[in-house]
């Protein structure tokens, strides 16, 4: 199984290109079985999910072209469709689930296993469910298995969501397009990377309006038709490079992002000493002084994303004073703090509150990662601290970070792969 070795004490100092966003990619490239011509995606990040979920495209019966150099992906339509990905692929990708959806909608019929993905809590997929059946789909889960029908096709719906969920709001959308009449969806999740969906589904035909007050009205259309589309940018690994460029006080130009979608980050890297500067399409980053230290409560976009928690949490550990972190949105998501404390972190956890308390310096350990987001603030953590780390079941991080060692290492850092 590969680690990374990182010899930290390294300033970072150079620009980063970001890649397309990952969490935008998966539900967009899902949609695309919904079409009967060729789609075509530009800027799709080169990582693990986006070719675990090539494979499973490919087992449902299309063909599929990656310009890895281009970054360009090309889906297009087999004779014969399926309707039961393997469980082999769905094990290890939790997005796979969203399958269901295109499914249903064109088809009638999937089958599906629950799907895999990263030990960061239950995330039930009961949301997804529930908003199907809404829509009129017949739902039987057994044996480890989602078993579903529409011999009638979908119909709209009022579907309203207990709690908010990007993942239920994708599935929704996706089924909705093609389902017969209106489907509303009340306290949906409008991450900048459900835009990016909608915004897609629409120049292929869909008819999707949302607003602020989290309401999205779908009219049902009866055919779609692709069109080229250009993946938006990855906030959270634009803000994770921010975060590596301040815990090694450094500074980093930072390229190929969307800086409104990164506002919820940049005012609270502001409100503790970073010093932030913006262009159209890229921002620098360094800092001056001391960090102060924060408190930060993570919440559905436009709130601060959970998917940052951990790097806020390696950086806390290397600013002067007390800093907490409430996780609100995931139950179990604290399992890099251990490892960060194997390193010298002084973090103590209650219920969903992180309180961390700064320290010198961490040291160098050998520790494993737990999921995406911890494994990157081990590498964060690793950055600054003296000595060499070594970082186990790194496959976390190959998830979603395209490149990560080697955009680091021009960047002056000091990144090995290892067998």
């Amino acid at each position: 199984m590969q680690k990374l070795l990182i010899k930290g004490g390294k300033k970072l100092s150079g620009e980063v290109v970001v890649s397309g966003s990952k969490n935008a990619s998966l539900p967009i490239i899902i949609s695309s079985l919904l079409f009967d011509d060729a789609a075509q995606f530009e800027n799709v990040p080169k990582v693990k999910d986006i070719y675990t979920l090539i494979n499973l495209i490919k087992v449902l019966g299309r063909e599929v072209e990656f310009d890895e150099h281009k970054e360009v992906l090309k889906i297009s339509k087999k004779k014969k469709d399926k309707y039961f990905p393997p469980y082999s692929i769905m094990k290890t990708m939790r997005a796979g689930v969203l399958v269901l959806a295109p499914l249903l909608a064109k088809f009638g019929k999937a089958k599906v296993s629950l799907p895999g993905g990263c030990s960061i809590g239950a995330r039930p997929v009961n949301l997804h469910l529930y908003a199907l059946k809404k829509l009129g789909a017949k739902i039987n889960v057994k044996n480890g298995y989602i078993d579903a029908n529409a011999p009638r096709g979908l119909s709209g719906a009022n579907i309203k969501f207990p709690t908010i969920s990007v993942g239920a709001t994708e599935s929704i959308i996706i089924a909705a397009v093609l389902a017969k009449g209106v489907t509303k969806i009340s306290n949906a999740a409008l991450e900048p990377e459900i835009i990016d969906l909608i915004k897609f589904l629409n120049k292929c035909g869909a008819d999707i309006q949302y607003n602020l007050k989290r309401k999205i009205v779908i009219k049902g259309v009866k055919f779609l038709y692709p069109t080229r589309h250009k993946i938006i940018p990855d906030r959270i690994e634009a803000a994770t490079y921010a975060i590596a460029a301040l815990i090694t006080n450094g500074k980093l130009l930072i390229k190929n992002v969307d800086n409104d979608h990164l506002e919820n980050i940049f005012s609270v890297l502001r409100k503790i000493g970073a010093n932030i500067k913006i262009f159209k399409d890229s921002f620098i980053i360094f800092r001056k002084h001391q960090l102060k230290p924060f408190k930060i409560i993570t919440k559905p976009y436009p709130g601060f994303p959970t998917d940052m928690q951990a790097q806020f949490m390696a950086l806390a550990t290397q600013i002067k004073g007390s800093s907490e972190i409430n996780e609100e949105i995931f139950e179990n998501r604290f399992l890099h703090v251990s490892e960060l404390m194997r390193m010298g972190a002084d973090i103590e956890i209650k219920k969903q509150k992180a309180t961390i308390r700064g320290i010198k310096n961490l040291n160098c350990a050998e520790v494993m990662a737990t999921d995406l987001r911890a494994s990157v603030s081990l590498v964060l953590a690793a950055l600054s601290a003296k000595g060499v780390t070594t970082i186990n079941r790194i496959y976390h991080l190959d998830r979603g970070y395209s490149k990560l060692e080697k955009k680091l290492n021009l960047c002056g850092a000091s990144v090995r792969r290892s067998a």
